[in-house]
């Protein structure tokens, strides 16, 4: 299940979070180059990722900027692309950076305390993205998303809640955080967890401005606005009917 797009457009172009595609996207090509010596890769990763066992102040701040692979970054920036204008919408720009910045160092600050021993470099947007993603599951709980279906081979594009969307991924970070050893390397489930909590929490005096849960009741959790439709566009890969 892949989120690719939402049904709430935002009212004013979403400049931050473009520029935060645009910089995780420039500093990723910056050491793009270092995916062929895997010795130096790593020893880049370990200066400028956040090492819980070392926990250089910075690193706080520089380990939410690298990614480890182009899928990785690719897969970060969608759902930033997909959930952050609307935040940036609502919040406004200046608001919203220091939102994300601030959900970032709330999930590496998890991922931490989580094992403060450990020697493995982390690295990557997901935490700041995973506060996008509580704050967004609070202000449109009802607003549509578009997620592929992968089923074997077959997929399809189906608009789901955002509450189930993001409640189960929520879910998922609980689940495999408290299944996958502290030790060695892996995802960082409880930064995306501990960033999901602080976009929540964080998030939650501009939802109590809306009118907390009047807000919710007077436009049913969806957006306070009509949402996007998207046409179907066909194909021209040809139907197989099956024959009985």
């Amino acid at each position: 299940m892949f989120p690719f797009r939402d049904h709430n457009p935002s009212s004013r172009t979403p400049y931050v979070t473009w520029a935060l595609i645009a910089v995780n996207i420039l500093v990723f090509a910056s050491y793009h180059a270092l995916f062929s010596d895997e010795r130096a890769l790593s020893n880049f990763f370990f200066n400028y990722g956040l090492v819980p066992a070392i926990a250089a102040p910075e690193t706080f701040v520089t380990s939410m900027f690298l990614h480890g692979s182009f899928m990785h970054l690719v897969g970060n920036m969608l759902f930033l692309c997909v959930f952050g204008d609307n935040l940036e919408d609502t919040m406004g720009h200046v608001r919203y950076l220091l939102f994300f910045l601030a959900s970032g160092l709330a999930a590496a600050s998890a991922q931490f305390f989580s094992d403060p021993a450990s020697t493995v470099p982390m690295v990557g947007a997901s935490g700041a993205i995973a506060g996008v993603m509580g704050g967004y599951l609070l202000l449109y709980p009802k607003a549509r998303v578009d997620v592929l279906i992968f089923i074997v081979v077959i997929i399809r594009v189906i608009p789901i809640p955002a509450w189930i969307v993001l409640g189960a991924w929520f879910g998922i970070q609980l689940v495999q955080g408290a299944a996958a050893p502290t030790a060695g390397g892996g995802v960082a489930y409880w930064a995306h967890a501990g960033g999901f909590v602080a976009g929540l929490l964080m998030t939650a005096p501009v939802w109590l401005r809306m009118g907390g849960t009047d807000y919710w009741k007077r436009t049913e959790g969806a957006p306070p606005h009509p949402q996007a439709k998207y046409r179907r566009v066909k194909t021209g890969i040809p139907t197989v009917r099956r024959h009985r």
